[in-house]
């Protein structure tokens, strides 16, 4: 085990301590009925918008409003705010004035290996270098304890009512980002030897034999991963080379289809968690072998949209979604865009929060002239191909290269065959169709993600 340096040893004593309080407050939340809920949502809104407009050269553009009388139904008056609006304008959204772009940048070029703090204080966590335009996001350490706090308090949950944590707090092994500076990196190494929670970091830039051999070492009670991963990590189990026992396993980061859910839960024996968490600081968790997901809703306020930005009816997919963070309050997110397209679905008996399936990005869309192609048309067929563990597909100017990981024998020649029909059936003419099969994904060094769909 490497030594670990003051800074990292800083890093988990704030976080432990953070956590711990969190989950304390976070304990009756999700038994919360809707009028308890909106209460919440208000008072916090309230705070954070009078924090922005104080702190915040960005959004003293608010000014004109007052936040001690504010409600929920207000926020769609309020203007949208883009990924790109949010990095041009990075050193005025921020409410810390020795927080600039530059200089978080350095920091996360500084700590991309180990965790640590900014200033002492700020946790700095960049996403959307697989998939996209780059963030670049930053928070105290205890704003991200809460946001870690949002997604694993139905896991302490049921340590409590099982009598508490084991001795030693319960194991997680994350399958996830290589480096701290994306979020499921830094929980994973600012929680390594913590209590109730400690982590194992296993992450998913790892030849699969070396994943195995350190999860057959750790043998954790929980093992949460990106969902392609989690597959593959299902077929090694499967032949017995990967031997372990959770009682709780979560595919995250990814899209989890009925399929995957089955191979997954077959082969560990217990159903899988479909779980949502974005940098941005949205998080939501399905029931274990379910489909839809609840959201923190303490936490954010998220307003599913069409591409005008009018609300969309319950069971309509989303063109995107607009994400209030009501917890981070050094660098306010307010109606932030999130290409994500989610269905809502209505609330469960019991509690107010939001409950949405997840379809994957709207950017994915592959556009040839005229033509839209959903990713849908594609990855219908791919979930329908049982040798299909992982894949990776690229737009060509006429069609699609796909880059196939299988399990067994692969029948290229069907597989091409469905997909030019389903392409076909999308709307495009005479489609050009390449499989290739490979033995894996590229995935991005810092995140431990694959991009699954690229556009040309």
């Amino acid at each position: 085990m490497a030594t670990l340096t003051g800074t990292s040893l800083q890093v988990r004593t704030r976080f432990a301590a953070a956590l711990t309080a969190h989950l304390d407050t976070h304990a009756g939340r999700p038994h919360w009925d809707a009028g308890q809920l909106a209460s919440l949502q208000r008072d916090r809104l309230r705070a954070l918008l009078a924090h922005a407009i104080c702190r915040s050269p960005f959004h003293a553009r608010l000014a004109g409003i007052d936040p001690r009388r504010f409600e929920l139904a207000d926020l769609a008056r309020l203007p949208v705010m883009t990924k790109e609006q949010m990095m041009a304008g990075f050193d005025e959204v921020v409410t810390d004035r020795r927080l600039t772009r530059t200089r978080v940048e350095q920091h996360l070029a500084a700590s991309a290996r180990e965790p640590s703090l900014l200033f002492g204080d700020f946790v700095c966590l960049a996403s959307g270098g697989s998939s996209g335009l780059r963030g670049i996001f930053t928070q105290t350490i205890e704003e991200f304890a809460e946001f870690v706090a949002s997604f694993v308090r139905p896991v302490a949950a049921g340590m409590a009512a099982s009598g508490g944590p084991p001795p030693g707090g319960v194991l997680v092994a994350i399958v996830g980002a290589a480096s701290p500076v994306h979020a499921s990196g830094f929980g994973a190494a600012a929680s390594a030897g913590g209590y109730p929670l400690r982590t194992v970091s296993a992450p998913a830039t790892l030849p699969v034999g070396e994943l195995v051999q350190r999860l057959n070492q750790a043998q954790p009670l929980v093992l949460q991963a990106h969902t392609s991963k989690l597959a593959l990590l299902a077929a090694e189990q499967r032949v017995e080379r990967l031997r372990i026992a959770p009682v709780s396993v979560t595919a995250m980061g990814e899209p989890l289809t009925d399929g995957l859910r089955a191979v997954i839960g077959s082969a560990f024996g217990v159903p899988p968690v479909n779980q949502f968490t974005c940098t941005e600081g949205l998080a939501g968790q399905s029931a274990p072998g379910g489909e839809v997901i609840s959201f923190a809703s303490d936490m954010c306020i998220t307003e599913l949209v069409d591409d005008d930005n009018q609300p969309v009816p319950d069971g309509t997919p989303s063109a995107k979604v607009l994400l209030t963070n009501l917890y981070n309050h050094t660098q306010p997110l307010v109606r932030y865009e999130l290409t994500d397209r989610f269905t809502r679905y209505p609330a469960a008996a019991g509690h107010g929060y939001l409950r949405a399936t997840v379809q994957g990005r709207a950017d994915d869309t592959f556009h040839y002239g005229n033509v839209a192609v959903d990713p849908l048309v594609i990855r219908t067929v791919m979930v329908r191909t049982p040798a299909v563990l992982e894949y990776q597909v690229r737009q060509t100017s006429h069609g699609i290269d796909v880059a196939v990981v299988a399990d067994g024998p692969l029948d290229r020649a069907a597989l091409t065959a469905a997909l030019g029909q389903s392409l076909r059936t999308g709307g495009l003419p005479d489609p050009r169709v390449n499989i290739q099969h490979v033995t894996d994904i590229t995935r991005h060094p810092e995140t431990g993600k694959a991009r699954r769909f690229i556009p040309l």
